[in-house]
């Protein structure tokens, strides 16, 4: 692995959850319902925040773009969510529940400049992607720049991780498994348990048929865990997604890399010690702060 594919791993880490907290977050639900959305399932609220960048989306396009949610799943939601609220009121309602959720955690935690230049350093990144091929990283970078350096953060953040999540599933098409066996050969190396994928919108059936199709390549083995080859295949996904995700991080250099690292820690602590993220997720990284 390249010292840029590696230091997109590290950076992946490090931003994530900065971005993630939007799905999670009271403050986000409130923002929804305030919409008119239903908020006992987080998933209205979900498909309306993430989609919104991408316009009125129907049910083809937001299949197409989030690639391992069942079809069925995206069609319940989607062009649903645009009855609710436009994509432009989504989109507004998105910034302002990343407002309250920041200053809410962080309140006078960050100082203006250590913000302002997390904020230079992170835009950098973000404005350098090629979007060729990236649709989510494409319509979040289309989207007008806050004036607040915690907002540039969070919108940076969104990009790099959408630019990232869309080399992904280059990645996993490469390695020629659809959306259902993506999730089926990530259980199988025990990145999480299986009920984790249940909110992807598979049946038990569906999620059964893609195991039998990954053991006939020989991908799973009897006892229903990764074979070796299958292990190799997934290590093989990742390896593409690094290096697919490499280029702002390239262009950047490690050295002002580390430094945003360090300049964000407050967020990425913040969203830790509320314990916003679910304690186990299909995100394949920490989601809980390690241990002191």
């Amino acid at each position: 692995m390249s010292a840029a594919s590696r230091l997109a791993r590290r950076m992946w880490h490090q931003l994530e959850p900065i971005h993630a907290v939007l799905y999670f977050s009271p403050q986000a639900f409130a923002e929804a319902g305030a919409l008119g959305y239903d908020v006992e399932s987080r998933w209205p609220s979900y498909f309306a925040y993430r989609t919104a960048p991408l316009g009125r989306a129907g049910s083809r396009l937001a299949t197409a773009a989030y690639y391992s949610f069942s079809p069925r799943m995206i069609a319940e939601h989607v062009p649903a969510v645009w009855e609710v609220a436009s994509p432009e009121r989504v989109l507004e309602a998105r910034m302002a529940a990343v407002d309250r959720t920041y200053r809410d955690l962080l309140g006078d935690k960050v100082t203006v400049d250590a913000a302002l230049e997390a904020a230079e350093l992170v835009r950098r990144a973000a404005e350098s992607v090629s979007v060729a091929g990236r649709p989510f990283a494409a319509a979040n970078l289309d989207l007008r720049w806050p004036d607040e350096p915690h907002l540039v953060l969070w919108q940076a953040a969104t990009v790099l991780r959408e630019h990232r999540g869309d080399g992904h599933l280059a990645a996993l098409q490469a390695a020629e498994l659809d959306g259902c066996e993506a999730l089926v050969s990530f259980a199988t190396i025990g990145a999480a348990p299986v009920p984790n994928f249940a909110g992807r919108g598979w049946s038990e059936q569906e999620w059964d048929a893609a195991q039998e199709r990954l053991a006939a390549r020989g991908l799973v083995g009897p006892d229903g865990q990764a074979t070796e080859r299958g292990r190799a295949l997934r290590d093989q996904v990742e390896r593409m997604t690094d290096r697919l995700a490499a280029e702002p991080w390239r262009l950047l250099g490690e050295e002002r890399a580390e430094r945003l690292a360090q300049l964000a820690s407050p967020f990425l602590g913040a969203v830790f010690e509320a314990g916003l993220l679910p304690m186990t997720s299909t995100l394949g990284i920490a989601t809980v702060k390690a241990p002191d």
